[in-house]
């Protein structure tokens, strides 16, 4: 029960603050909203407000606003037709800039809300940083293996003291595939244990399976604001880098879909409210970026026709431009289907 409530929080969350972004923006530029709607497919309830209709669909995979003038409308003969390009509560009747900006709002409030969280969780909870302690073991690796233990501390490795985890670890690290002894202090006993380290495919260091505990410090409300904007930059730095990698066929490359990220939303709940708002600050961060993708369907596709718009002083002509959008729609919509079918696939491999 925990975990479904966690998932409808992060999901939802998620996609109403991105599509929040879009109605806010496109309010302020005068822009009337027809439909304001998290998910997709049939609707589930909803009701009319002064100018917007509010819905919850079927599927909760996403969310839209809907605004007048920006696709055709179906009119009581059943023809689509378009918003007249004069009237000045129409999408099309705005300048670039102000369609731009409503186009880009989605993915900024992403961005926003990852500051956000992070630095709710700096300000209440504190800024997490590793304990001298063994905080968690992955199953099946040489630390596991030999037995050791959560709450467990290793003074030194191969007799050279380790006394903080940025020495511990980069002592592992250099010696992969080798024989290490560890002097390690538990429950008020102290004992040496040999293990063999393993090599790490991707990085070549060395290591046994081991997680620092977490230890949580205090700090101010703008020391909290200041860290929210640097973890931010910091997370989408290395999103970027690693799908470029990704991309290059420098990393593997491994996509997660809907499937997987309930999974990982379910492991964060388990691990407390402060690692479930962070995994939320980390995939609203992946949400910004993707979104921000030339992807037809996604909001950078619609920046691209609009950068050509004013490149060209005129707009590409709307049926084409919403034969792209519906076809890279229908090629997301086979993608996430595959990766899901994956996702689902593991969970049973995993399991048997």
């Amino acid at each position: 029960m925990t975990n479904a409530l966690a998932i409808i929080f992060v999901f939802g969350l998620l996609v109403m603050i991105h599509e929040f972004g879009h109605f806010m923006v496109a309010r302020w530029n005068g822009i009337k909203v027809l439909e304001f709607a998290f998910g997709f497919g049939p609707k589930l309830i909803g009701f009319q407000g002064k100018e917007t209709y509010y819905a919850i669909r079927a599927v909760p995979l996403g969310g839209f606003v809907r605004l007048y003038g920006m696709d055709p409308e179906i009119d009581e003969n059943g023809e689509q037709v378009l918003a007249p390009s004069h009237d000045p509560q129409s999408y099309m009747n705005k300048k670039v800039w102000q369609k731009m900006s409503v186009i880009a709002a989605g993915p900024i409030m992403n961005f926003v809300l990852a500051i956000f969280l992070f630095m709710i969780v700096f300000a209440y909870y504190g800024i997490p940083t590793a304990g001298n302690g063994i905080g968690s073991l992955i199953q099946g690796k040489p630390a596991e293996k030999i037995g050791l233990q959560v709450g467990a501390k290793i003074q030194a490795i191969d007799g050279a003291a380790t006394p903080d985890w940025n020495t511990l670890t980069n002592a592992i690290h250099s010696k992969p595939n080798q024989k290490i002894t560890l002097t390690v202090e538990y429950a008020g006993k102290v004992q040496n244990v040999t293990l063999q380290t393993e090599k790490d495919a991707q990085t070549g260091y060395g290591m046994v399976g081991i997680a620092p505990e977490v230890i949580y410090q205090k700090t101010s409300l703008l020391d909290s604001a200041k860290l929210g904007m640097q973890k931010t930059i910091e997370f989408t730095r290395f999103i970027v880098i690693t799908l470029t990698e990704m991309i290059t066929g420098k990393v593997p490359a491994e996509v997660g879909g809907p499937v997987a990220i309930a999974q990982a939303i379910g492991e964060g709940a388990q691990q407390g409210f402060a690692s479930l708002l962070g995994l939320t600050g980390i995939l609203s961060i992946q949400l910004g970026l993707l979104n921000l993708f030339p992807i037809p369907a996604l909001d950078g596709s619609r920046l691209v026709f609009l950068l050509i718009e004013g490149l060209r002083g005129k707009p590409v002509k709307p049926e084409r431009e919403n034969f792209i959008h519906f076809v890279g729609f229908v090629l997301l919509l086979a993608v996430m289907i595959a990766v899901t079918y994956q996702d689902i696939l593991k969970l049973f491999v995993s399991k048997g």
